[in-house]
């Protein structure tokens, strides 16, 4: 069982590495090729450099909602400008990326769980979502098709799914008509650092000038970050999904209850993960940093399971090389995707659960199953701000929630690196929160 894009097709974007550019953007997923696109679109000349290839990592391995639902109140606003951005590319960009609006559904399994959800719903208010609470019947009549009985739901009509394999390379193509470089395979090193300023970056294939860089790494971000004296407490979980064979429809949208989350796909069939559970590799990073994590594993003991080592070449594995030269292979090389191995147990676990939820469909075959790591920070929001290194900005860590509000983040970014207004309260996001003194504040667990 293998991830299904990514290993199984040719490189789409293939070139010389220019000389210089504007703004060099490290890494291919939804960040970095949605600020690549504004920027161009500002008259930029940018290179997008991806050591792998296009959305090869988490970017494509999500679950595919585009969701405003649950969402920490920092992102909500920026998430409305993500969805009406989703919408455009719909309209604009002529391939099919699955959009479809057909909404999202957290399921409670008992009455506390609803009075989670009701603590959440001022903030829906607020950025005028159409968030509200269903009723053990509403709930019933939304799942028809369902035997499992669910004490009510946290409901949001407007919510959104597309098909992330799917999206993400066509907002690439889209990017690139507009201008936009992007070079696959081609893995950067090193910052070139000049004067205590950044002056490019030093690639596999050379270096490239640039007085600006953007880093939108994933997973690897924090083991760039650091051979550069420059540190985060971003930590990445491993996270089991699965695709089913085509199904008849019991549901279009996306839902999640306490065992699992299931989506519609365009291909009929339906994308499940467990619910609330993910694996973390103890590595030195984490070794280091776990202390910073007391909160969210204390207010989730069972969602994380650890895991003693990570395979050979993951960003925290214990072998791999935190310091190189630029003119030595470095780690991302060695790895050009990552692509953990799914948790076998939990794949066969998502047929049986999804079956006896929807006992119609009778035995429930799974058709492919893969992982992904997602990059997290401790009060699980991103970190989207200048760096203390004039030239790079660094966006990161969006913890799960990154394909949804991707784009309105793409455009932020951009406007950091042109030094123009956010147009945003970006506090929450910011680079120094974890040595500042700052209180931690969780973000919902929802």
């Amino acid at each position: 069982m293998t991830f299904p894009f990514a290993l199984l097709t040719s490189p789409e974007h293939q070139q010389a590495l220019p000389q210089s550019c504007d703004v060099v953007v490290i890494g291919a997923g939804i960040i970095g090729v949605m600020t690549a696109w504004e920027l161009a679109k500002s008259g930029l000349r940018v290179v997008v450099l991806e050591k792998g290839r296009v959305a090869a990592e988490q970017s494509s391995r999500n679950w595919g909602w585009i969701r405003s639902q649950g969402r920490d109140p920092a992102e909500l606003p920026i998430m409305a400008e993500a969805a009406a951005m989703w919408r455009q590319f719909a309209r604009d960009i002529p391939e099919d990326i699955g959009l479809r609006q057909t909404g999202v559904a957290y399921l409670a399994a008992k009455p506390a769980e609803v009075g989670r959800y009701e603590d959440w719903l001022p903030n829906a208010k607020e950025h005028g979502l159409s968030s509200r609470i269903l009723t053990t019947k509403q709930t019933a009549d939304l799942m028809p098709k369902a035997a499992q009985t669910w004490a009510g739901a946290l409901w949001t009509d407007s919510d959104m799914r597309a098909e992330p394999w799917v999206a993400l390379p066509a907002l690439a193509r889209a990017a690139v008509r507009d201008g936009v470089i992007i070079i696959e395979g081609c893995a950067v090193r090193t910052l070139d650092i000049s004067g205590g300023k950044v002056a490019g970056v030093v690639t596999e294939n050379g270096r490239i000038a640039a007085p600006e860089v953007v880093l939108a790494g994933g997973a690897w971000s924090q083991l760039f970050l650091r051979r550069h004296g420059i540190s985060i407490p971003q930590l990445s979980v491993r996270a089991t999904v699965a695709a089913t064979e085509a199904l008849p429809d019991v549901y279009q949208g996306g839902a999640v209850d306490n065992r699992l989350a299931w989506r519609r796909r365009e291909d009929g069939c339906y994308t499940l993960a467990p619910s609330g559970f993910h694996e973390l590799y103890v590595g030195p990073d984490a070794f280091r940093a776990l202390r910073g994590y007391t909160k969210p594993l204390l207010a989730d003991p069972l969602g994380t399971r650890l895991l003693p080592a990570a395979p050979k070449g993951f960003p925290d594995a214990w072998g791999t090389k935190r310091d190189w030269a630029a003119d030595a292979v470095s780690p991302f090389e060695r790895m050009r995707i990552l692509n953990p191995a799914p948790n076998r147990a939990k794949v066969a676990k998502l047929a049986r659960d999804f079956a006896a939820t929807f006992p119609e469909l009778g035995t429930v075959k799974i058709k492919t199953a893969w992982a992904g790591m997602i990059d997290t920070m401790p009060d699980v929001v991103p970190v989207v701000d200048r760096a203390p290194l004039s030239g790079l900005t660094i966006a990161t860590g969006m913890c799960g929630h990154g394909f949804g509000i991707g784009p309105a983040f793409g455009r932020i970014v951009a406007l950091m690196v042109r030094g123009e207004a956010a147009g945003y309260d970006m506090s929450r996001f910011r680079f120094g929160r974890f040595t500042d003194g700052s209180t931690l504040v969780l973000g919902p667990n929802l």
